[in-house]
């Protein structure tokens, strides 16, 4: 007889973690199943690092969000005694009279968040191995900065499992998508698992396991990550000489050089379509010379720095960058959560909450993240 449990959440990665871990917080007996492991190679939570910035354009929510979540992850490294957040400042690099510059002062103003407006002579006071566009500023966010992105994920599932959830590593099969309630889930490997209510939470595989009601709504991409060394004894680009940086005039970003992996650079635009299970996650010629140039065009010095580790990864989009947290259609105990977009990771912690009042509350789901909101047009609005 399979064991019965209030939540089953499938996907360890961010938002499957924190949902988890929240639900098992609130007193709710929870598994956590993923087919390959929390934050594995294939997930889009994998990798080694993820921004954690505030700024949105004119988007108040996910600016409190972000700065919600921040202080929660700040907290749990704290608790567990794991230095997992490089407080290094994130650069926005633009010029004043852009529009999303102009709308991202005015929320950061409203919210309360620290930021500065620096002009391009303090730009270059500060941080004189950034190289400047015509007229290019900068918002800058001193409080903000990056994660160890994989290793805080195993944390949280490792956290999740000490306080008393359970985590399988287990794929699940696709369930019959009608029937206004799901009273079991088939695992791939034999087992039943049942539960009150269940939380799919597994980002690019949505679509996968529910054709019916997500299919192409959720479209994963392919985006690749590079890392280059700086000279040897040049301490110019370590963390606490070099901010995170994203360029809005070509749309990348870029890390300094954490742990000694070298200097992180990719772009933010979306890259063409990708299996999660089955691509071969090699770069592509095409874009590493588009990553040194780019490195090159704010990091001269880093012209012809070499490459020392490449990464395939993946965003798993929705049309409109919002996040997918909703009910299923034709199954009353089944949300969906996904659509991290490329921005997701930061706000782990907010949708962990999210998603728990959901859960325990049977609360309404806000009509932007609603299933409804999202097409099939692979027209990401950049977040």
């Amino acid at each position: 007889m399979a064991e019965t449990y209030d939540v089953v959440v499938i996907g360890a990665g961010v938002f499957g973690a924190w949902a988890a871990l929240e639900l098992e917080q609130r007193g709710a007996k929870v598994l956590l199943l993923d087919a390959y492991g929390p934050a594995s190679s294939r997930a889009s939570s994998g990798g080694e690092s993820r921004i954690i910035r505030a700024g949105y354009g004119a988007d108040e929510l996910y600016t409190r969000w972000a700065q919600e979540s921040l202080a929660t992850w700040q907290k749990f490294f704290r608790d567990i005694a794991r230095p997992l957040f490089y407080p290094t400042g994130v650069l926005w690099l633009g010029r004043s009279d852009e529009p999303r510059a102009q709308a991202t002062l005015a929320t950061l103003k409203k919210v309360g968040v620290r930021y500065e407006w620096l002009t391009q002579g303090q730009i270059r006071q500060r941080w004189p191995q950034i190289q400047l566009g015509p007229l290019e500023e900068a918002i800058f966010e001193p409080a903000s900065g990056g994660i160890a992105a994989r290793r805080a994920v195993r944390a949280l599932v490792a956290e999740f499992d000490r306080r008393g959830g359970q985590f399988h590593q287990e794929s699940v099969m696709p369930p019959t998508e009608s029937g206004g309630w799901l009273d079991e889930i088939l695992l791939a490997s034999g087992g039943l698992v049942k539960a009150e209510q269940y939380v799919f939470a597994c980002g690019p595989w949505l679509g996968k396991l529910f054709p019916e009601a997500v299919g192409e709504r959720i479209f994963p991409t392919r985006q690749e990550v590079f890392y280059f060394g700086a000279p040897p004894g040049d301490r110019r680009f370590t963390p606490s000489l070099l901010p995170i940086w994203y360029r809005l005039s070509d749309e990348f970003y870029g890390f300094p050089d954490v742990d000694g992996r070298g200097v992180k650079i990719a772009s933010d635009r979306l890259g063409p379509p990708i299996d999660p299970d089955s691509a071969e996650r090699l770069p592509a010629a095409e874009a590493l010379g588009e990553a040194r140039a780019a490195l090159a065009r704010i990091l001269p010095a880093l012209a012809h720095a070499p490459l020392l580790e490449a990464r395939v990864c993946q965003y798993e989009n929705t049309s409109n960058g919002d996040f997918l947290i909703d009910r299923h259609p034709a199954l009353k105990n089944v949300w969906l959560v996904g659509g991290g977009s490329g921005h997701g990771f930061k706000h782990g912690p907010a949708v962990g909450r999210y998603v728990t009042k959901l859960v325990l509350e049977n609360a309404k789901p806000d009509d932007r993240f609603s299933l409804a909101t999202k097409s099939m047009s692979p027209n990401r609005t950049i977040r």
